[in-house]
């Protein structure tokens, strides 16, 4: 039964030791290592906090088009704010902002939130974004808030599979078979209905009943006197 004590008190001064040192080294000028931080980048200034903000890429490697950011914006204060806008410093791609719903800026709410990006959200989509960004490389973005000012963080570049496909950027109507419906349509419907009328309607109806009516009507009543 000693044994087994004394065994039982050195294992516990042994986890009291461990304990002890991990509260010491927290304590030190790392001691923010040891909270937990979010996979994706974040931000507060003032009122303003910016969540998991990331740039979606396409979703194929070296797939040209655009590229979105995503990204939640919490308004802790008492008066609404709208995001003007938002840049990337030292890129050379234009963000074009629109609201979930209409026109206009996008407004973060007071004591509220808004999201970017996913359907039927808000959109900030990045012009030429495949040759702006790559994918796993950190991207520097400022969003730009009517009051707070500028709240920027480096965001994550990812390509628009798994998890983030439904936040990533939609593929544009592709404007060419539309273009080319419109002429063919109108060549092959006006035309030929008009050619077909008039061959068929009138040049058909008119000298047969000239011909027909009048000339073997007119000769006839004149031979009976």
């Amino acid at each position: 039964m000693s044994r087994s004590l004394r065994r039982g008190a050195l294992a516990a001064t042994a986890v009291v030791f461990s304990i002890a040192s991990l509260a010491a080294c927290g304590a030190g000028q790392d001691a923010q290592t040891l909270q937990i931080k979010p996979d994706n980048a974040a931000a507060t200034k003032g009122e303003i906090e910016v969540q998991n903000a990331l740039v979606i890429t396409q979703g194929q490697k070296g797939e040209k088009g655009p590229a979105v950011v995503s990204a939640t914006l919490f308004n802790n204060g008492t008066k609404a704010q709208t995001l003007d806008a938002i840049t990337l410093p030292g890129g050379k791609g234009k963000v074009t902002l629109k609201p979930a719903e209409g026109s206009g800026k996008i407004t973060v709410p007071a004591l509220g939130s808004v999201v970017i990006g996913g359907k039927n959200n808000a959109s900030a989509v990045i012009e030429g974004g495949a040759a702006t960004v790559r994918d796993g490389e950190a991207q520097k973005v400022v969003f730009q808030l009517s009051t707070t000012g500028g709240v920027e963080l480096e965001a994550f570049v990812v390509p628009a599979t798994g998890m983030y496909a439904p936040y990533g950027p939609t593929v544009a109507p592709a404007a060419g078979p539309a273009a080319g419906a419109t002429p063919s349509g109108s060549p092959s419907g006006s035309p030929s209905g008009a050619a077909t009328g008039a061959a068929s309607g009138s040049p058909s109806g008119s000298p047969s009943g000239s011909a027909a009516g009048t000339p073997s009507g007119s000769p006839s009543h004149s031979a009976g006197h």
